[in-house]
């Protein structure tokens, strides 16, 4: 037998990825990559070809099978491994992609009598379209004192688990009857891997409202919705898995997928943003990761437990035993340079910072709030969109594309901020994901932030992260510190913040605050307003052509 191996699986956005890792160092043997067949589904259901509202965004559990069955040997071949050697796998996903399914896991868009309904399919993490309901938990967590909402920086996501699920049982009834468990996608492929559900502890803290043991009150629930008051005993509530524990062992079905030994070791599920912690040796308190990608999520350890506002939640031992785990994060980063890039550029990214990376700071004369998929943190608003001020006719695609940048970069200094007001010091940021390849983005967040920018050692971060949880419960390590240590990866300190863009940033930043607090804090509601319309035309519009 060689040296021990294990696997990582990260679910993204768009793809799968599997990679082979080495247990004794980290070391990256072999990858390979698995697109979703059917991608995101924010226009119309395959189907039935039927249109999809505003803010929906759907996916198919089976896309994630094919991950299982085709990139996990792949990877095998392209390391060399012999996959006698692999001791143990582990999943990582986008948190609080939810997945309505029967008693046996079988999701119900897979039962013919539900094919052609879209609330019975996956719903991604970027499925906005829940803020009405999110709204009204809010409201009615204010009004109660419920002490669970400082938790989550005084706002609940449309995002999480118990708005979608609102809207579940509002507006398909029937889809809700129907459904036993309201699962967490991280779950149900582990559920597919070993045959056992096990419910972690990450996403069940972060994304279902559970804080210290208990989940919102049945009165609670209750008052937000008649009929809803079960809706944790029935549907939600299920026995936790800690984070590198081991939930289970390979059945014979998944060996046979993925070409691994049946009964080997697989880890808990868990979350892209949080297994990337490990993933880049960032598990002390006030080392913040930043992954980088379509969107971003910030993570982050602490010795205590502090109030920050807008966060996404704090959850005892969220990131590694012992230390409270904080999550923030901006809903759109990646997407919205992809979006302009795409519709209003003639060159792609390379060429445009290339040309962006030219400009002085503020040559532009251009500034813009990064709000094109909602703002995440602080604010926790979906409602909210992008805005470019100072555009001329002599405005060009370069200048509009590195405010965007500047604009993202100013959006994860407002949130450093925020936690350092709330006694969360950030003393290092650590950035991964795939933005990391792009230079001139990185200065300008070393820059604006005004912190020392370290950057994961892996093209492959969560893969890795999960390929170190894999290794903590097959046994190959006591705990994720120790693993991390042996097996993460960073190189520290490799963009330093220059003093004079430093000073030209924070007037430019000044701007971005007082547009973030105009349109996001009450000054000027005209975003909600302008939403409102564009729900009420596209519904009248949908209505109108069926």
């Amino acid at each position: 037998m060689g040296e021990p191996l294990t696997v990582g699986v990260d679910f993204g956005t768009l793809s799968g990825r599997a990679v082979v890792v080495r247990v004794a160092d980290g070391a990256e043997l072999g990858s390979a990559v698995f697109e979703y067949p059917h991608g995101v589904l924010d226009e119309t259901l395959p189907a039935t070809g039927r249109a999809l509202p505003p803010d929906w965004a759907l996916q198919v559990p089976a896309d994630y099978v094919g991950v299982l069955r085709t990139a996990v040997p792949a990877a095998l071949t392209a390391a060399g491994a012999d996959p006698a050697d692999v001791i143990g796998i582990a999943t990582d996903f986008t948190a609080c992609t939810m997945v309505p399914t029967t008693a046996d896991g079988t999701p119900l868009c897979e039962l013919p009598e539900f094919a052609g309904d879209p609330h019975a399919y996956v719903k991604l993490w970027k499925h906005h379209s829940a803020q009405p309901q999110a709204d009204r938990v809010n409201e009615l967590a204010r009004t109660r004192g419920e002490k669970w909402l400082p938790r989550y920086g005084g706002l609940i996501s449309s995002e999480w688990e118990f708005a979608k699920a609102l809207q579940l049982f509002e507006e398909a009834p029937e889809i809700y009857a129907a459904m036993r468990h309201w699962v967490e996608a991280a779950d149900w492929i582990v559920w597919q891997l070993t045959g056992v559900y096990v419910r972690n502890a990450c996403t069940a803290g972060y994304k279902g409202i559970l804080q210290d043991g208990q989940y919102p009150s049945r009165d609670f629930l209750h008052e937000l919705a008649p009929g809803f008051e079960s809706f944790v005993a029935d549907k939600l509530e299920h026995p936790l898995g800690q984070l590198g524990a081991r939930a289970g062992s390979l059945s014979a079905e998944a060996a046979g997928w993925t070409g691994l030994p049946e009964g080997i070791a697989v880890a808990v599920g868990n979350v892209d943003a949080h297994v990337t912690a490990p993933a880049a040796n960032a598990v002390e308190p006030g080392q913040m990761v930043a992954i980088m990608g379509t969107s971003t999520c910030h993570v982050m350890n602490g010795a205590e437990l502090h109030e920050v506002p807008g966060m996404c939640g704090v959850v005892d031992g969220g990131i590694v035993a012992g230390l409270w785990g904080y999550e923030a994060g901006q809903s759109g980063v990646g997407d919205i340079f992809g979006w302009f890039a795409e519709h209003f550029a003639d060159v792609g990214h390379e060429q445009l910072t290339r040309l962006a990376a030219q400009q002085e700071i503020g040559e532009h004369g251009l500034v813009a709030l990064d709000w094109h998929s909602g703002n995440r943190s602080v604010l926790v608003d979906h409602e909210l969109s992008g805005v470019i001020v100072g555009q001329t006719l002599a405005t060009r695609a370069e200048d509009v594309y590195r405010a965007l940048l500047e604009a993202t970069a100013f959006g994860t200094r407002k949130i450093i901020e925020t936690f350092d007001a709330a006694g969360v010091p950030v003393t290092e940021l650590i950035i991964a994901g795939g933005l990391v390849k792009n230079a001139l983005l990185m200065q300008i967040y070393a820059d604006v932030t005004n912190l020392p920018l370290s950057v994961i050692g892996s093209d492959q971060g969560p893969a890795l992260g999960s390929a170190i949880h894999a290794a903590v419960a097959a046994g190959a390590y006591p705990d994720i510190r120790a693993a991390a240590a042996a097996m993460g990866s960073v190189q520290r300190a490799v963009y330093q913040p220059v003093p004079a863009h430093v000073v030209a940033y924070d007037e430019l930043y000044a701007e971005y605050t007082t547009l973030h607090d105009y349109f996001g804090r009450g000054g000027n509601d005209v975003m909600h307003r302008l939403a409102a319309r564009r729900r009420a035309v596209s519904k009248a519009v949908a209505k109108g052509r069926s």
